[in-house]
């Protein structure tokens, strides 16, 4: 398969690569979000030293970096390369055609080999390398080390990167792309199992039905989806054990803290720390009403918790509860059942989230009645509603129906009454009223419509 996607990344190293500048560069992010086939593709018409690091005690390592800097090609005696201070400082002794392109993947092994690594690269770079036309990328995946250990402020590098990238997923419309042949409904539910990850997203083959697909790829304790998030949280965290527990709550529906609380009988405090470290790692996210940007800022315990992972979601939901079953063996009738559930209910809430986005892109084109300055989901005490935008005057608000029906005047006058019957939202001075559908209006709909109601169809979404 062709590369796919990653184009406005893409631009931007290119940009580092033609800057007159000395360039050192992070990248990072979670296991398997493409960034080594990314900075395959980046240096892929250009002359550059490429070395991934492995798991290996540091003589080793040391010893690795040294021949394929010699295979590589290096203008320099062999003796020059006798540690890793003389290995950076002679970086620019490669033999690339004028400006050095160094890219070191999975950095975080060397450190763990030599814990001064940093340091002593952080020496070079001041003293010689900030001053030569050379690129110098870091690459790394274990995110939370990366973050703290090499990036914090109490560390050596810190301060010296002239670009820091966090990889995350790619969006829908590039996700897409690996299903060709399948129709738009069936793009976004395999979206919503897999997310933007492009190694998830190589698992699933659009030969195959979504429910051929969740049994074979998934439901099947022989595959690296179903092993996959074990994998990852053990790379990232300890207690995972604990982590699983807390996860679990909230894929259930248990999105307050006191709730999540309850539900793992743990302390509100120690639920709380162990869910910011999951907000780190963005398999958890925390989400307010857009009509409580006040108390947000104020930072008080209003907030809801949902795990913004897709595949996370969709694994704590139908395969951390299935473990048992799927590990006996036959898991034909398990697929046909998550399969309906993932069609309708799990789908529908990355629908929502991809409604939400696509009001946020259309009021960065200014194309929403007014400018708004919060987007994203509104409730209250006695109402919520999918989502909503506001500049503190106007708002629109909107209801997202993932159905196999048109959305007609019904929906809309449900809308409009949930809307004006409280006060908290009725008493802004403009009302927008927005609805989307996966499988259109009708056509009673479309006819009466009024100046203050926006219909959008999801194929117009996503209209190239």
């Amino acid at each position: 398969m062709n590369f796919i996607g990653r184009t406005e990344e893409l631009l931007k190293f290119e940009d580092r690569y033609d800057s007159v500048n000395s360039e050192l560069v992070f990248l990072y992010g979670r296991r398997r979000v493409g960034k080594t086939e990314f900075l395959r593709k980046f240096a892929e018409d250009k002359n550059a030293f490429f070395y991934s690091a492995t798991e290996s005690v540091d003589n080793e390592q040391r010893e690795r970096f040294k021949q394929k800097m010699l295979s590589f090609g290096f203008d320099g005696e062999p003796a020059l390369l006798n540690d890793w201070e003389s290995m950076f400082r002679n970086l620019t002794k490669l033999r690339t055609a004028g400006r050095t392109l160094v890219i070191i993947d999975e950095f975080q092994h060397i450190f763990m080999g030599k814990k001064a690594v940093p340091s002593i690269l952080q020496n070079i770079w001041d003293e010689y390398l900030s001053k030569e036309n050379i690129m110098l990328i870091l690459c790394g995946s274990a995110m939370s080390f990366i973050e703290k250990k090499i990036l914090g402020s109490k560390n050596p590098l810190y301060g010296r990167a002239t670009a820091i990238f966090r990889m995350k997923e790619l969006p829908f419309e590039e996700a897409s792309q690996f299903f060709p042949g399948y129709t738009l409904k069936e793009k976004i539910i395999a979206y919503s199992i897999l997310g933007g990850i492009p190694f998830y997203l190589k698992q699933f083959s659009q030969d195959l039905s979504i429910e051929e697909n969740i049994r074979k790829n998934i439901l099947s304790d022989e595959t690296v989806l179903y092993n996959e998030i074990e994998f990852l949280l053990k790379q990232e965290l300890r207690e995972t054990a604990t982590y699983n527990t807390i996860i679990s709550a909230v894929a259930l529906g248990n999105t307050k803290l006191n709730e999540i609380a309850q539900k793992t009988s743990m302390e509100t405090a120690k639920v709380n720390v162990y869910l910011k470290n999951l907000i780190d790692l963005s398999i958890v996210g925390k989400e307010y009403s857009i009509t409580d940007a006040v108390k947000k800022d104020a930072n008080i315990r209003n907030g809801r918790y949902k795990i913004s992972d897709k595949f996370f979601r969709f694994w704590y939901r139908f395969v951390y509860p299935n473990k048992n079953e799927i590990e006996i063996g036959d898991t034909s009738m398990l697929a046909r059942e998550v399969t309906e559930i993932a069609n309708m209910e799990h789908a529908s809430i990355c629908f929502e989230e991809l409604c939400v986005e696509y009001v946020i892109k259309q009021n960065s084109l200014r194309k929403l009645p007014f400018k708004a300055d919060r987007v994203g989901r509104v409730w209250g005490k006695t109402f919520e509603i999918d989502l909503g935008a506001t500049d503190g005057k106007s708002i629109l608000l909107g209801e997202c129906k993932w159905t196999n029906s048109k959305v007609g005047a019904e929906e809309l006058n449900d809308l409009k009454g949930k809307v004006m019957s409280n006060r908290e939202l009725a008493g802004y001075k403009r009302h927008i009223f927005c609805l989307f559908s996966r499988s259109g209006f009708t056509k009673t709909l479309t006819e009466n419509i009024t100046d203050d109601v926006i219909l959008i169809d999801v194929n117009d979404m996503f209209r190239a």
